[in-house]
C-alpha cells in the first residue's frame, strides 16, 4: 500500500455535517463561520478570530489591517512556501528574505533578521516551519527592541501550544493536507477587537453588514466605507473545521508520538540522515504541532535517487520547500540573494510521511526504505 506524505481523515461526521449545511438552505458565510470562529480562538486561547477562505488571504489581509504598503520591508525567512513573500508583495511593501539559523534548526535566524533591519522595515513574519513554534520570549523582544509588527505565519501549527499567543496577529491553514482541513480555507487570530472588526470587513468587499446579517434583519441596505476583498469563508467549510477541530489535538498527539518513533529509529542508524529539531527538541518534547517529518539527506546522497527508491518501494515523499529567493519570479525581482544555510537546506532536505492514520509499522517501513535509498544513492552517486 502506498504511503503518502499525508493523508486528512475524513469520514462520516464530516459528510453529516455537509449535509446539514445543504440542507439548511443557506451554504455562504453566516452562523457556522462564526461558531466556527468563536470555536478555534477558544481552543487556541484567543480573543479574536477571522475566517477566511486560504491562509494567504488571511495573511494578505494582516498585512493591510496593519498598514503594511508600499516603501515598507518586511522579514521574512525564504524557507517557506511562497505565499508568506507573496502576501508581502500584494501590499506593496518587499520581502526581506532571512537565513535559518541551522540545519538542525531550520527556523528564521534571529541574528540575521536584525542584520537585515533597516529604517523602512515595519514588521517581521515568523513561519513556523513544520509546526515547531519560534520562542516567544526571543522574537517578542526582537519586535520591541525593533519596533516591528510581529506576525505569526501558523500555516503549519494549528493546535500548537503557543501559536498565535505573541504575535499582533497569526494565521493559520486548513488546505488539504494540514493537521486539520475544510479544502481550503484559513483562519486569523487577533487580541485587538476592532482590528478583527475592520479584518471581517476587509474580507467581505469592505461591505458593512453581510448577506447574512442583511436577511436577519431583513434590509437590503449597506455601505462600502473600505476597499476590500472577498476573501470570506462559507458554511460548508466551516462545518468541516467545526467536525475537524474536536479532533485536532488528538491527531496531533498521534503526530507526536510518530515523530518520537522517527527520531529514535533514524538515531539508532546513526550516519542516515540529519533530523532537524532533534537537538533542541529530544523528538517529541517540542511545543509543536508536528506537521511534517524533514530530514536532511547526507550531501553525496542525490535526493532525486533517493525519492526514486523510495517510491519503488511505494513510499512518497517531497520536499518543503525550495528556498522562495531561488524561485524563478524571485531571482528576476530580487537577483543576488545569498543564505548559504537555506540553500544547503533546501538541496538537501526530504520529507517523510506522516499523518495520523500511520502506525508504528509504518514509520519503521519508511525508515528501513530510506536507509536503503541513501545508501543505494551514495553508491550509484
Amino acid at each position: 500500500m502506498m504511503l503518502r506524505v499525508s493523508e486528512p481523515i475524513l469520514g462520516d461526521e464530516e459528510r453529516s455535517a455537509l449535509l446539514d449545511v445543504i440542507d439548511s438552505g443557506w451554504i455562504t458565510m453566516g452562523p457556522r463561520v462564526e461558531a466556527f470562529e468563536a470555536e478555534f480562538a477558544r481552543t487556541h486561547a484567543a480573543s479574536q478570530a477571522v475566517a477566511v477562505n486560504s491562509c494567504t488571504s488571511g495573511l494578505h489581509l494582516s498585512l493591510v489591517a496593519f498598514g503594511i504598503g508600499p516603501g515598507d520591508e518586511v522579514l521574512v525567512p525564504s524557507l517557506t512556501f511562497v505565499a508568506s513573500a507573496n502576501s508581502i508583495l500584494y501590499t506593496g511593501a518587499t520581502p526581506v528574505f532571512v537565513d535559518i539559523a541551522s540545519l538542525e534548526t531550520p527556523l528564521m535566524c534571529i541574528e540575521d533578521a536584525a542584520a537585515k533591519v533597516t529604517p523602512r522595515t515595519r514588521a517581521v513574519l515568523l513561519v513556523h516551519f513544520a509546526g515547531y513554534v519560534l520562542g516567544r520570549d526571543l522574537w517578542t523582544a526582537f519586535a520591541r527592541e525593533h519596533n516591528l509588527i510581529l506576525i505569526e505565519d501558523a500555516a503549519h501549527a494549528a493546535g500548537a501550544r503557543s501559536a498565535g499567543t505573541f504575535g499582533s496577529a497569526a494565521i493559520f491553514s486548513f488546505y488539504g493536507n494540514k493537521n486539520m482541513t475544510t479544502a481550503e480555507g484559513g483562519m486569523i487570530l487577533v487580541a485587538d477587537d476592532a482590528l478583527a472588526e475592520q479584518m471581517r470587513r476587509l474580507r467581505a468587499h469592505g461591505l458593512t453588514s453581510t448577506g447574512y446579517e442583511r436577511m436577519a434583519v431583513r434590509s437590503s441596505s449597506y455601505d462600502v466605507p473600505m476597499l476590500g476583498f472577498n476573501y470570506r469563508m462559507d458554511e460548508l467549510r466551516a462545518a468541516l473545521g467545526m467536525v475537524q477541530l474536536r479532533s485536532l489535538f488528538e491527531w496531533n498527539e498521534k503526530r507526536r508520538q510518530l515523530t518520537g518513533t522517527y527520531h529514535q529509529i533514524l538515531r539508532a542508524q546513526q550516519d542516515t540522515v540529519v533530523m532537524p529539531f532533534a537537538l533542541e527538541y529530544g523528538g517529541g518534547t517540542a511545543d509543536s504541532s508536528y506537521h511534517i517529518l524533514p530530514v536532511v539527506l547526507p550531501p553525496d546522497a542525490p535526493r532525486s535517487a533517493v525519492m526514486r527508491r523510495m517510491l519503488e518501494d511505494e513510499i512518497q515523499t517531497t520536499i518543503h520547500y525550495p528556498p522562495c529567493h531561488h524561485l524563478s519570479y524571485y531571482e528576476r525581482t530580487q537577483p543576488g540573494v545569498l543564505l548559504p544555510k537555506t540553500e544547503e537546506f533546501g538541496r538537501r532536505e526530504l520529507t517523510l510521511p506522516l499523518y495520523p492514520g500511520m502506525e508504528t509499522d509504518d514509520v519503521a517501513r519508511v525508515c528501513l526504505s530510506l536507509q536503503a535509498a541513501v545508501r543505494h544513492a551514495q553508491h550509484e552517486a
